[in-house]
């Protein structure tokens, strides 16, 4: 279900396809369509459901930081035995999937070697399930982490508890470590409604922007295994480049080069960006672990 500015062709420097088609042929798969999107909701910090993440466990980034995760039954939250995707209904999010670990390692090499500054900066983590990479930058100073879920239920009982354990706990010397923090659930084509927008649709030679001026928006987006559907590419890009910071924003992506079944993969999506050519990318890890298909971590910037 598309909002109405969605519906239209926009034409801009930084925007210049119809959300139709893009340009890339990508069509509606036949059958059925899928049922409509549940409502873009706020979900608060409070809301954590008493069907919880329980059994803790630490997820070993290096030799001095760990992300501790929860782990809940997804027949317990959602009715459904050993499935990793029930369309319009679940999406994935209660499974630690592989391309989040490869994300936050990436995060973590590029601050290391200070291709990345995290402190203060506004995060958004989309299709976040456990919400360990966006847990990662508050744990390096982040100063807003927003987490992005398609389903609500996986923010209460899986994100906002991973988050707590980590994020809102007393340090050795009697400090907090949390982070401003804010949890949204809903489809990607109607999530922005409730996030930060970054203004780049503006055509920059009719507004009152000042070359050097910048924008709003968030000045790192995180996405770990979102680009498994084909018929869900356009929509996230189009998020992305309606949320993330002009011109100094930019964009972690993690995933597998394909996703068998479904259609998407890094590819597909890299194919998306380089024909609107908005954005620039580049490949930062490849991993062929033999845990699945080829995995990559990519880096996405506006030219």
């Amino acid at each position: 279900m598309e909002d109405a500015e969605a519906k239209k062709t926009t034409s801009s420097p930084l925007f210049s396809f119809s959300s139709a088609s893009f340009g890339f042929g990508f069509e509606a798969a036949p059958g059925p369509p899928p049922p409509p999107p549940p409502p873009a909701v706020e979900v608060l910090l409070s809301e954590e459901s008493p069907v919880a993440a329980g059994n803790v466990e630490p997820v070993v980034v290096d030799d001095s930081l760990s992300i501790y995760k929860g782990r809940v039954n997804t027949c317990d939250i959602f009715g459904v035995k050993n499935s990793d995707l029930v369309p319009g209904k679940y999406e994935g999010g209660l499974k630690l999937w592989e391309g989040s670990l490869d994300l936050v390692k990436t995060l973590n090499s590029d601050i290391k070697d200070d291709r990345l500054l995290a402190e203060g900066k506004h995060v958004l983590e989309l299709g976040c399930g456990h919400g360990l990479p966006g847990i990662f930058a508050g744990l390096k100073g982040a100063g807003l982490v927003h987490f992005q879920d398609f389903n609500a239920e996986v923010l209460r009982c899986l994100t906002i508890p991973n988050v707590k354990v980590n994020l809102f706990k007393e340090s050795s010397q009697g400090t907090c470590t949390s982070r401003s923090v804010g949890f949204y659930a809903g489809d990607w084509s109607e999530i922005d409604k409730l996030l930060l927008c970054g203004d780049a649709v503006h055509d920059k030679t009719t507004n009152h922007h000042t070359e050097n001026e910048g924008y709003s928006g968030y000045d790192i987006i995180l996405m770990a295994e979102t680009v498994y559907a084909l018929d869900s590419l356009p929509s996230l890009y189009r998020l992305i480049k309606k949320c993330l910071r002009y011109p100094g924003g930019v964009v972690y992506m993690a995933g597998k080069k394909h996703y068998f079944g479904v259609g998407g993969g890094t590819r597909q999506f890299l194919r998306l960006v380089t024909e609107d050519g908005a954005m620039q990318s580049d490949l930062l890890a490849e991993v062929t672990d033999g845990s699945s298909n080829v995995r990559e971590v990519w880096k996405f910037s506006f030219k």
